[in-house]
């Protein structure tokens, strides 16, 4: 293909996008915003960080913040990614241009885990990455299912798990970091 097939083909994709995205907003603004599920969405994106804020170990919330921003990153690639691949989708989301599900990936997985983290913090990691992935795959998913929040295409529960597991290890690993230089 010439360059100039490849720059049309991108424009034309980009333009059917775009109309797509206009249309979801529209439907969103009409169907979806202040509906029940948007400020179940809204709640669940505020109220388990209030409760955080408020529980969370004092002396180690920069390191949880730490291990929580890096879940909520992971969690929000890896939901582009199977939405866009199309192994699942939102109906419901809180932000009608992002294809995640925004409680989900930056409340419910990054909270849980700090939560984890700071509660029996001497407990094999290896243990509370489990309990985590087989909680959030077979409990937290089948429950949006449930709603029709979450949709399956070409995903199974069990599929969640191993990832679940790794992103748990890594934030329980950084969250044991403490080799930070001080700023000058």
């Amino acid at each position: 293909m010439d360059k100039q097939k490849v720059i049309q083909y991108a424009d034309q994709n980009t333009s059917q996008i775009q109309y797509l995205i206009q249309q979801k907003v529209k439907f969103w603004t009409s169907e979806v915003l202040f509906s029940s599920y948007w400020w179940f969405a809204l709640s669940l994106s505020v109220i388990p960080w209030l409760i955080w804020w408020i529980f969370r170990n004092k002396r180690s919330t920069d390191r949880l913040f730490y291990a929580g921003l890096f879940v909520m990153c992971i969690s929000l690639i890896l939901d582009v990614l199977g939405d866009q691949l199309g192994f699942w989708y939102y109906r419901f989301n809180l932000i009608p241009v992002l294809p995640t599900y925004f409680p989900w990936d930056c409340t419910l997985m990054p909270v849980t885990i700090m939560f984890m983290l700071q509660i029996k913090p001497r407990t094999n990691p290896f243990i509370k990455a489990i309990i985590f992935a087989i909680v959030s795959s077979y409990i937290g998913e089948p429950i949006f299912k449930w709603m029709e929040v979450y949709v399956q295409s070409n995903w199974k529960y069990s599929y969640s798990v191993p990832i679940q597991i790794i992103i748990y290890l890594i934030a329980h690993y950084l969250s044991k970091r403490n080799k930070f230089d001080e700023l000058v």
